[in-house]
């Protein structure tokens, strides 16, 4: 079974990849770097990694504790035959000058609050609406 693995890096653990996405980021002056494949499966973890990253960001922020840089990897099988995943697993480093006992609060605070993370926990539902397909316009 395939791993379709996912990271994003703010501060000095931003990529240097030439194929890493960069995006504006409201709480870092250098954006955040994203590493992906465009797959349903791969935009799946990017969610919960883009999530976690943030909301780092957002709670640290909260807790007054100063917050250089982040990475967040995630990644996780897919299951073909029954096209489900077989979950998603993460993991978060941090550049920082707080204390290791503050960081890893931080980490346990986040990973309870993230709330993609939480949706996917929780077993969100998804349905298509009503909406007519249109052809599109040559």
């Amino acid at each position: 079974m395939d791993q379709f693995d996912v990271v994003v890096g703010t501060g000095p653990f931003r990529s240097d990849d030439a194929h890493a996405i960069q995006f504006p980021h409201r709480w870092t002056s250098g954006g955040v770097t994203v590493e992906a494949s465009f797959s349903g499966v791969h935009l799946l973890h990017l969610a919960a990694a883009a999530c976690v990253l943030n909301d780092i960001y957002r709670e640290a922020a909260t807790l007054g504790l100063q917050i250089d840089g982040v990475r967040v990897s995630a990644g996780g099988g897919f299951d073909t035959e029954a096209w489900t995943s077989t979950g998603i697993t993460y993991s978060a480093e941090l550049s920082s000058p707080a204390s290791a006992q503050g960081l890893a609060r931080l980490l346990d605070h986040v990973d309870n609050v993230a709330e993609i993370p939480r949706a996917i926990r929780a077993g969100a539902t998804v349905r298509r609406s009503n909406v007519t397909p249109r052809q599109a316009r040559a």
